[in-house]
């Protein structure tokens, strides 16, 4: 089987720059830690005294349950239903070859940023609900057959909410994150392959 070959600016064949990537969440997660240190004086890591309440062995495996569960539930998504599948194709051809390191590269940079946007600077300041939807709402994608992914999203921006406020600080909701996004583009670039 044929792989594809990086260009010097980091881009298999069909698929998305590595450096904006890159680029686009390292500026997400400056922009939070900007926006955190300057409201609240603190970095967007930690929310409050729960994190000193629950052991770090019990924050990693609520994240990694959670991440779990919700890796599970878009697998369901997209065998049972006609939007699921719509939206992985569409994605898959979006995405292109995901190499495993890639794919792992891009779950690290969009959990790690998206987590300190919209868990660890956003939701302290507007509350879970609000930054659960402005969550759903960035990953809102304007046609009929890809509904199914702004709905997941809500989801999943409810748990790594909820995860936020239970732990207090950004370590479950991160892996679960990153998990969920890892395990599905790595899933997503092999369906590309096949396909």
């Amino acid at each position: 089987m044929a792989t594809a070959k990086p260009s010097p600016q980091g881009e298999a064949a069909g698929g998305l720059p590595v450096r904006l990537v890159l680029a686009f969440y390292a500026g997400m997660g400056a922009a939070a830690a900007i926006w955190r240190l300057a409201v609240d004086g603190a970095w967007p890591w930690r929310a409050g005294p729960a994190a000193d309440l629950l052991p770090i062995p019990w924050r990693v495996a609520a994240g990694l349950a959670a991440g779990a569960g919700l890796v599970a539930l878009s697998r369901v998504v997209t065998a049972r239903t006609e939007a699921g599948r719509a939206l992985a194709a569409e994605l898959a051809r979006v995405l292109g070859r995901l190499s495993l390191g890639r794919a792992w590269l891009f779950a690290g940079a969009s959990g790690l940023a998206e987590e300190a946007f919209f868990r660890g600077a956003l939701q302290p300041r507007v509350g879970w609900l609000a930054a659960t939807l402005l969550f759903a709402a960035v990953h809102f994608v304007p046609r009929a057959k890809l509904w199914s992914w702004s709905l997941f999203a809500l989801a999943a921006g409810a748990a790594f909410g909820a995860l936020f406020a239970v732990t207090g600080d950004l370590l479950a909701p991160l892996l679960a994150h990153v998990l969920v996004n890892g395990l599905n583009l790595r899933w997503l670039g092999e369906r590309r392959q096949a396909g």
